[in-house]
């Protein structure tokens, strides 16, 4: 929102914390499972077998991590996601009724629509986050630029009720309770068989593996998940550019200044009595071995082998409301 895709104007966002880490998966439909698909280059294997017919995955929103992480792991297969299949947006709640009318192959999605697939019969999870990128950063509390800067008390008060309220859901005591609340119909409703792999027992993938117990799979608070990292940010950046979504900022350090406010954590986390402090400076390192340098984002868009043409571009954003 702040660099403005497409044609839209800018609106200047800033993100204080990581409310939550982790928490998705790619699922796909039982029929590919019954044809042999088991692995990211059985499904390679298979599109060039089937070429006569064009498949598609579903997605909740182009510039969604479940995009760009479904994007990257494609591509790291040698599948254009663009080229060689379609991408198609369809929100989570109506990603199992399209695998199951055939309209899409699979998709990426949080849960519980992936295990809502697998207990139906409909589908089989084929990766998920702890095995693409464990600990990627997932929802956000993002604000306008505006609002936050003229409401500093305000701000202040939402990221410490935040912060206790991340570390009341990362508790496993808690975890039933959580689960009761999200099966309320105002909430994300749903049965509880539909709502629990993975958040409060084993995450069956809806094949012959044994179903697992995944700590992590829902982070919410511990190993500083809520420290509002700006390597992160950046890399999120690199893959909206990858894809042609956005142009690459020029200025992208006064962007990520801008957007991701660490100061803002660290006071709550400081009057709270946690730590405020996140990693230091470091690289990134994906499932398939690709580092990300922050010193060198545009070398490392370079090394990609699947991508859109890079644009590179200034973003004006304004003055601040506020000076911070």
């Amino acid at each position: 929102m702040t660099v403005g895709p497409g044609s839209k104007a800018p609106v200047p966002m800033v993100i204080s914390m990581i409310l939550s880490r982790n928490g998705n998966a790619i699922t796909f439909s039982k029929d590919l499972y019954h044809q042999g698909v088991r692995t990211l280059a059985d499904f390679k294997q298979y599109l060039a077998q089937s070429s006569t017919k064009r498949h598609t995955l579903g997605m909740v929103h182009p510039a969604s991590m479940h995009n760009l992480m479904l994007r990257y792991w494609l591509a790291s297969g040698g599948i254009d996601p663009d080229l060689d299949l379609d991408l198609r947006v369809i929100s989570p709640p109506q990603m199992v009724a399209n695998l199951g009318a055939g309209n899409i192959d699979g998709y990426c999605v949080g849960e519980p629509w992936n295990s809502h697939a697998v207990k139906e019969g409909l589908g089989f999870v084929i990766a998920h986050d702890l095995e693409l990128w464990p600990g990627h950063p997932e929802k956000v509390l993002g604000m306008r630029e505006d609002w936050a800067d003229q409401h500093p008390k305000t701000q202040l008060a939402l990221v410490k009720a935040l912060l206790e309220a991340c570390e009341y859901c990362d508790d496993p005591r808690h975890r039933g309770q959580i689960l009761s609340w999200l099966c309320l119909p105002q909430y994300v409703g749903g049965a509880t068989e539909m709502m629990q792999p993975g958040f409060l027992t084993a995450y069956d993938r809806g094949t012959e593996a044994t179903p697992e117990v995944l700590p992590r799979y829902n982070q919410f608070f511990t190993s500083q998940s809520n420290f509002p990292d700006r390597v992160e940010g950046l890399w999120i950046l690199t893959q909206l550019a990858r894809w042609g979504l956005i142009p690459f900022p020029r200025n992208w350090i006064e962007v990520l200044d801008r957007v991701r406010r660490p100061e803002i954590f660290a006071q709550a986390a400081q009057e709270l009595g946690l730590a405020g402090v996140g990693p230091n400076r470091h690289q990134i390192q994906l499932f398939d071995g690709t580092v990300f340098d922050p010193d060198y984002p545009l070398d490392y868009l370079d090394r990609l082998a699947i991508k859109r043409d890079i644009q590179i571009q200034e973003v004006q954003m304004g003055e601040p409301a506020i000076a911070a």
